[in-house]
């Protein structure tokens, strides 16, 4: 693992990052969800794409890198930027999943995979609608306090301002950026996933005019549970660049 200092907005951010394949001919960077890890990443994606050289990186607040503010997702590309920028990366190619596939589509790279992308805000059931009700009702009297009874997992038991930055990027509308990505897209969903549903991933697909979506068995992580299909699939993907 390198550790690489970024300047953004009079702060420094200390990136974590991992390059696999350092002779390979072409870069492809590969970007977690929230919550998550490079080394997820790179359980998943480590052994696959033989003639790339991986950058797997922790993006700010998560993993190994460093994180003191509240950010919005298109902070979170433009720290990323940066960064490929610092230690000289082209942008042939971005992986991301879940929130990091919001990431991974403002880079704007030559060729884009998402894995369960968030950034389509699908309606809530009835029950989170009404704890949300109820939190609000509760929170003059109950304040910091109730937090960790009503927040969801991938919130729980952060730092304040992770938790403000969750609370923002959380139900971000993308689609405006989806349809502003006009380059090859390859979307590759779980067929089970209940925290980004492949409903989502047809609405991206209807925005994205080079995309193809292709549905595997699983759930938010069937990258992880049966990867090799996934990995072929992304293969024949990538290999035309």
């Amino acid at each position: 693992m390198a550790v690489k200092p970024i300047r953004y907005n009079n702060e420094t951010f200390r990136i974590a990052y991992d390059i696999v394949n350092p002779e390979g001919r072409h870069d492809l960077i590969i970007l977690h969800g929230w919550g998550s890890s490079k080394e997820l990443m790179r359980q998943a994606f480590g052994h696959a794409f033989k003639t790339w050289r991986h950058i797997y990186i922790d993006l700010p607040g998560f993993g190994k890198s460093s994180n003191e503010s509240v950010l919005k997702t298109e902070d979170y590309g433009a720290i990323v930027d940066l960064f490929l920028q610092n230690i000289g990366a082209k942008k042939n190619a971005a992986v991301g999943h879940s929130f990091g596939g919001k990431v991974a589509t403002l880079l704007n790279p030559e060729r884009l995979v998402l894995l369960s992308s968030s950034g389509i805000v699908m309606p809530k059931s009835f029950k989170i609608r009404a704890k949300i009700a109820l939190f609000k009702l509760l929170k003059p009297i109950g304040g910091a306090k109730l937090r960790s009874v009503f927040v969801s997992r991938d919130a729980a038991d952060m730092p304040q301002h992770m938790y403000e930055t969750f609370k923002q990027v959380v139900d971000e509308d993308f689609r405006d950026h989806f349809a502003a990505y006009t380059r090859p897209a390859l979307l590759c969903w779980g067929r089970n996933d209940t925290a980004t549903p492949p409903e989502a991933g047809e609405t991206i697909a209807s925005l994205m005019p080079k995309s193809r979506l292709v549905l595997f068995d699983g759930d938010h992580y069937f990258f992880l549970n049966n990867p090799q299909p996934v990995i072929a699939e992304m293969e024949l993907f990538l290999e035309t660049v």
